[in-house]
C-alpha cells in the first residue's frame, strides 16, 4: 500500500523560512561591519587616504560569477555586492565619486551607482580633465572617465610622479547585456600593494599618427587617440595585456610613427567577459 506524499508547505511556513533568511542576511552584514570597524583601527585606514582594492575587488567578482546559480539574475546578485562592498570600503575611509559627463549624463550615472551605490557621494564634471584635476586634489577620491573615446588627452595628467593613476577598468563583470556595460576607468591614488597589473596603462605621444598606423597596431593593444597638434601627431592611452610596452612601442615605429615619448600612467585587472548563458531547447 502506498504512502500518502507529504502535504506541500504552506504559503504561510515559506514566508517565515524568508523571513529567517532575511533576518540571517542582516545579521551576517552587520558582523561584516563590525570585522570593518576593527579593521579601521587596526590599519587605521582613515589616515591614509582611499580604502578602494581594486585588485581584490575585481577577484571578489569573479568568484561570485563561478559560485552563482539559481533564478536569481546576475545582474541582482552583482548590484547587491557592489553596495555591500564600496559602502564598506567608504565606511572604512570617505570617498567621492567625480564623473566625466561628457560622455553621456544618463549612462555614466547609471554606472556610478551600479558599482558604487547611493551613500557614496557623486559629482558630476564636464570634462575628463576636470574630474582628473579633483581628484589630485583630494585625499582618496575617484575618478570615472570613458575608457573607449575621449576629446581630449587627459591621461597625460596622470604622467607625474604622486599622480593619481589608472587603477580599474569597469564592470568588472562585462557581458552583452550589463546594465550599466558602459565601459570607464577608475582613477585613484591607492597603496601599491593595492594595485593590479594584467593590464598596464601607457601614455604615448607620437607624431606621423594615421589611419594606416592606427589599423597596424590594433591587433595588438586598445588604443585611445586624440589628435596632438604641438607634436603634429597624438597622444595615446594603450591598453598593454600579456606583452612588454617595448612590443607596442616597436609596432608603432615599424608602422611609420616616432615616439616622443612615453609614461606608465596606471593598470587594471584583464576583462573577465561573462560566458552567455545557454539557451533553454523548446
Amino acid at each position: 500500500m502506498s504512502k500518502t506524499p507529504p502535504a506541500p508547505p504552506s504559503l504561510a511556513e515559506l514566508r517565515k523560512e524568508i523571513d529567517a533568511i532575511d533576518e540571517q542576511v542582516h545579521r551576517l552584514l552587520m558582523a561584516r561591519g563590525d570585522i570593518i570597524d576593527r579593521l579601521i583601527r587596526v590599519k587605521q585606514t582613515q589616515e591614509v587616504g582611499s580604502a578602494f582594492r581594486p585588485a581584490r575587488e575585481a577577484a571578489m567578482m569573479r568568484s561570485l560569477v563561478e559560485r552563482h546559480r539559481g533564478i536569481l539574475p546576475l545582474d541582482t546578485i552583482e548590484s547587491i555586492w557592489r553596495v555591500i562592498i564600496s559602502t564598506f570600503t567608504y565606511v572604512q575611509a570617505p570617498f567621492s565619486v567625480h564623473a566625466d559627463v561628457s560622455v553621456g549624463e544618463s549612462m555614466m550615472r547609471d554606472s556610478a551607482r551600479f558599482h558604487f551605490g547611493f551613500v557614496v557621494p557623486y559629482v558630476s564634471h564636464f570634462s575628463a580633465q576636470a574630474a582628473v584635476e579633483a581628484v589630485a586634489k583630494s585625499k582618496g577620491d575617484l575618478a570615472l572617465v570613458s575608457a573607449i573615446s575621449s576629446r581630449t588627452p587627459w591621461w597625460i595628467d596622470l604622467e607625474a610622479e604622486g599622480a593619481p593613476k589608472i587603477i580599474a577598468r569597469l564592470p568588472f563583470l562585462e557581458r552583452a547585456d550589463h546594465p550599466a556595460a558602459l565601459p570607464v576607468f577608475v582613477i585613484s591614488r591607492v597603496a601599491d600593494d593595492a594595485m593590479v597589473t594584467e593590464v598596464e596603462m601607457w601614455s604615448v605621444r607620437v607624431s606621423g599618427w594615421n589611419a594606416e598606423i592606427a589599423r597596424a597596431v590594433a591587433p595588438l593593444a586598445e588604443i585611445v587617440a586624440v589628435p596632438d597638434t604641438a607634436f603634429d601627431g597624438a597622444a595615446l592611452l594603450v591598453s598593454v595585456a600579456g606583452r612588454g610596452f617595448e612590443e607596442i612601442k616597436m609596432a608603432l615605429i615599424r608602422a611609420g610613427a616616432s615616439v616622443r615619448s612615453s609614461a606608465l600612467v596606471g593598470s587594471h585587472a584583464t576583462r573577465y567577459t561573462v560566458p552567455p548563458a545557454p539557451r533553454i531547447r523548446s
